[in-house]
């Protein structure tokens, strides 16, 4: 280590977190201040203070990291066991290591001091989980941090491990730590932002089930030579990873049920070979040359490139005949869809999120209804280039009506960022007018990016939208009114999703047709 720390000798509480327990006294006071949930739980523990160590133990494993620093602070057990804690966890938000409080510099400088600093004071019992997400601005100068927490890590025989390093940190992993069976505890393993480079003279992860690469520098040989000995993975999620043109994926792992592959900019191959894979997820280029192998217990599929749509009509019905979920994501899809030519018979949940060119016939997408006779649940984000659009209100013709096949398992229709466009007009009239088990039908006109009534988006007021958005937010209201609401059976529930009129409420007096 850079230097020499000496131990704090202040308080019983600043050995329990001083990370956690410093930050919080900067902006609340003293440490040893106690808000009202202090108080309770201090309460609490003396009424609980005779019970067994090894049930105050587990009381504390159940807490969040934070939660668990701060009991330590008032009660001696809690201290007691937090050197005990199971699930480290460490990013800014744990560290208290907020950029607006501190600035990104001070975040940063800050954050490996003080998980070294926990770490060290930590007794090394019964940890089951480390997570260590290094802010995304910090400067990794060298690597001793990083690599005596993974030291700690593979000493103690953890189950979970997720390093997550600042991009373009230049951090080689070393999976030297790994070898003469250390690594034979871990279950999961996310490695992000750093170069990863194991070779066949060093044993396998044998309790591996979950492995997670995100921006890792690795190659095709080595991610191949890396999986191939870890015959109890279960999940295999590679991400952004731009060093893999051919992924293969060998026919021992027999457990493998979830491939995700996403963003490999080089990637020209995936050929897999493993036998039970029921999810798979693919995102990227469009070229890139799929051979799945044995796809008959494919249960859930997500494809997310250009002409996604096309690919799943015409490649996949008879490879994966028993889907039971699939996700679309088309980006400029400029074809209609055409017909299927063959079914998926045990398809039931139906998501496209689809971002066409103007000229795009929405009523096209019917032909999923008519392939998929068990479906119940259909979703369909109609996203545009523009929203430049043939409107229902330019040529207010008579719809079109497609032929007369009911559709008897559909109950749950959703059609987000609804507009005036006649085709989605018309696809919305014939879910109302053919689909005979439908319960619910939502027609959501666009909406801010960050909402005032979404708890979890955390503001006050809606963001903006632009002005010729929120007119043809309105044009979809009227179209719903005129064209839609008047055919919906009296046993479907219509619900209609418009922009917030508490902040949209001057933008949305401007004229329906402007």
């Amino acid at each position: 280590m850079s230097q020499q720390r000496q131990p704090d000798r202040r308080c019983r509480q600043d050995e329990a977190h001083n990370g956690l327990i410093n930050s919080q006294s900067k902006r609340n006071g003293s440490p040893c201040q106690r808000d009202d949930d202090s108080q309770d739980a201090e309460t609490q523990i003396c009424l609980g203070a005779s019970l067994p160590e090894d049930v105050w133990c587990h009381i504390h494993s159940l807490m969040s990291m934070r939660a668990a620093a701060r009991a330590a602070c008032v009660s001696r057990a809690f201290l007691h066991s937090w050197r005990r804690h199971p699930n480290l966890t460490f990013n800014n938000r744990t560290l208290g290591l907020d950029r607006n409080t501190y600035g990104a510099n001070e975040s940063g400088r800050g954050f490996s001091s003080k998980v070294d600093h926990i770490l060290k004071k930590h007794s090394g019992i019964g940890v089951k989980k480390l997570k260590i997400h290094m802010p995304l601005d910090y400067k990794l100068k060298d690597s001793c941090y990083p690599d005596s927490w993974l030291q700690f890590a593979v000493t103690l025989g953890i189950e979970e491990l997720e390093l997550a390093l600042p991009v373009k940190a230049k951090y080689n992993f070393p999976y030297s730590f790994f070898c003469n069976g250390s690594g034979d505890s871990i279950r999961y393993l996310l490695l992000a932002d750093c170069s990863f480079h194991p070779t066949s003279e060093v044993g396998s992860l044998r309790s591996l089930t979950r492995l997670h690469l995100c921006a890792v520098s690795i190659t095709e040989d080595e991610i191949g030579c890396f999986i191939s000995n870890c015959y109890a993975l279960e999940q295999l999620e590679i991400r952004y990873c731009d060093w893999i043109v051919c992924l293969r994926v060998p026919c021992m792992l027999q457990r493998l049920s979830y491939l995700e592959v996403l963003g490999c900019s080089k990637l020209r191959v995936i050929d897999n070979k493993a036998p039970n894979i029921s999810s798979f997820y693919f995102g990227g280029n469009p070229k890139v040359q799929l051979s799945l192998g044995e796809t008959l217990k494919m249960k859930n599929l997500y494809m997310s490139f250009s002409g996604a749509i096309r690919y799943v009509c015409f490649e996949l019905p008879s490879h994966m005949p028993n889907l039971e979920t699939v996700t679309i994501y088309s980006s400029r899809e400029m074809v209609d869809t055409p017909m299927l030519h063959s079914k998926y018979l045990h398809l039931k949940n139906l998501s496209i999120a689809l971002n066409a060119a103007a000229s795009y016939d929405y009523l096209s997408l019917v032909s999923f209804f008519d392939a998929c006779p068990s479906l119940e649940t259909f979703v369909l984000d109609a996203s545009h280039w523009k929203t430049e659009h043939v409107s229902i209100f330019t040529y207010p013709s008579d719809l079109r009506r497609m032929q007369e096949q009911h559709h008897h398992r559909i109950k749950n229709v959703k059609i987000l960022n609804f507009s005036s466009a006649k085709s989605l007009v018309e696809l919305a009239c014939h879910v109302v007018e053919h689909m005979t088990s439908l319960e619910c039908l939502t027609l959501e006109t666009y909406q801010s990016t960050f909402r005032c009534h979404v708890p979890n988006h955390k503001c006050i007021k809606c963001s903006p939208l632009a002005i010729d958005i929120l007119r043809e937010a309105k044009r979809a209201l009227m179209a719903i009114r005129t064209y839609i609401e008047p055919k919906v059976p009296s046993t479907v529930e219509l619900h209609v999703v418009e922009p917030c009129s508490r902040c949209h409420a001057v933008e949305l007096e401007l004229p329906s047709l402007g």
